[in-house]
């Protein structure tokens, strides 16, 4: 899953990247024929740059969101609660082998006194 989502993010950034690219040759062109000044273009240019940014940050809060919401619905747990139940499992392992060693020492002096 975390795969499928870092190849949507880099096929968005390269869609960006190409179009980006494109932008500043059509610029560039437009430039030469005089069509355009060259502070115009840059304009143009510093502009597609800032809304792409923006749009960026808001497309990767609504996938972040969309996943968070398919994880819910398919009840599948998240990092963190993964982690908790990690963490509780090992702190009753822990429980466990203090509590078997206890029983063993018991047992055992029982054992030697009798």
């Amino acid at each position: 899953m975390a795969d499928l989502l870092k190849k949507v993010l880099y096929t968005g950034v390269g869609l960006i990247s190409t179009a980006t690219e494109n932008i500043q040759k059509n610029i560039d062109e437009l430039v030469k024929k005089g069509s355009l000044s060259e502070d115009e273009g840059k304009k143009v240019v510093n502009d597609f740059v800032e809304t792409t940014e923006a749009k960026r940050d808001e497309f990767q809060a609504r996938l972040t969101e969309t996943v968070t919401n398919i994880l819910e619905k398919l009840n599948i747990p998240s990092a963190a609660d993964f982690k908790s139940l990690t963490d509780r499992l090992a702190d009753l392992e822990k429980k466990s082998t203090t509590a078997v060693k206890k029983t063993t020492r018991s047992t055992t002096k029982k054992a030697t006194t009798k």
